[in-house]
């Protein structure tokens, strides 16, 4: 099986990972096994435009930009966090032409979803692990038959991208200085910022990663989501967080207690709330077989079907 899907449509190139989980020199390789393939059959044959949809790594758009940038007057992507509702906005990213210009939008006729897809803010406290949880679900989302690939918005300056969890395990001294380096201040310019990043995401499955603080930079982004998974390694700040997510509006769908010294999940309840503690949501391990992570992410998927 391959661990990243390409298929075209028109002139639109679909790519989404695969459910195998695998480092970026193995994806890389399938995925350009996969275009070989393609430019093979005659099913890219190049033209003025070509949009690309859907999520892929770094490594993956440098090896799409190679072998294709030369078929087309220009290459736009997919991005989910702007255009209008209902329909997909794409933006330049490569051209050869004077028809269209680096950072053009394109409004396609395609339609997006008229059921707006949930958004689910990860909150509590800092040092609860909502970085590890967030990776975790993503991995076990990917690995659910027909199940929407995570959209992650991070939605805090802290330097902890999605690539973060994945170098940890590897070396973590990298890991932690590469964080220091990208962090910067959480500001009303950026939480306003990333507002509109939530406010616009139209995925089937946005997931938002907020700082650890009750804050009116928090309220402004959370404010765009529409439901709230609670996180904390303190249970008498449950109340603060709830309290914080119901005056916004949010549906709370989880509450749980991360627990670093235990040495197992314990579910209490799975409707109408998932509750229950979630253990050693540690930097560096991955958490995607914990038991509480595999029953968030059913929930999450669930609530898109």
């Amino acid at each position: 099986m391959s661990t990243y899907h390409i298929d075209v449509e028109g002139d639109i190139l679909k790519v989404k990972f695969g459910a195998i989980k695998a480092n970026g020199d193995r994806i890389v390789k399938d995925a350009a096994k996969r275009l070989d393939e393609l430019l093979g059959f005659g099913a890219i044959p190049g033209g003025k435009l070509l949009k690309i949809d859907g999520p892929a790594s770094l490594p993956v758009c440098y090896l799409i930009a190679h072998k294709l940038s030369h078929l087309y007057g220009a290459i736009a992507i997919f991005d989910p966090k702007i255009g209008r509702k209902g329909y997909k906005t794409y933006i330049i990213a490569i051209t050869h032409t004077p028809a269209y210009e680096i950072g053009e939008l394109i409004e396609t006729e395609e339609p997006q979803q008229d059921k707006q897809g949930p958004k689910v803010v990860i909150c509590g406290p800092p040092q609860s692990g909502k970085s590890c949880l967030r990776e975790g679900l993503k991995q076990v989302i990917s690995s659910i038959k027909d199940a929407p690939y995570p959209y992650v918005i991070t939605a805090c300056p802290d330097g902890e991208g999605s690539w973060f969890s994945e170098v940890a395990q590897r070396d973590p001294g990298l890991a932690r200085s590469l964080k220091d380096a990208y962090k910067s201040k959480f500001t009303v310019e950026f939480a306003q910022k990333a507002a509109s990043w939530v406010h616009s995401a139209n995925a089937p499955l946005n997931i938002i990663d907020v700082g650890g603080k009750i804050t009116e930079e928090n309220q402004l982004i959370m404010r765009e989501a529409t439901h709230a998974v609670i996180l904390t390694g303190e249970r008498d700040k449950i109340p603060d967080w709830k309290r914080f997510c119901e005056d916004l509006g949010l549906g709370i769908v989880a509450v749980i207690h991360s627990d670093l010294h235990a040495t197992e999940d314990n579910i209490i309840t799975k409707s109408p709330i998932l509750i229950g503690s979630v253990h050693r949501l540690e930097r560096g391990e991955d958490v995607s077989r914990r038991e509480m992570v595999k029953a968030l992410a059913e929930l999450l998927v669930g609530m898109t079907r």
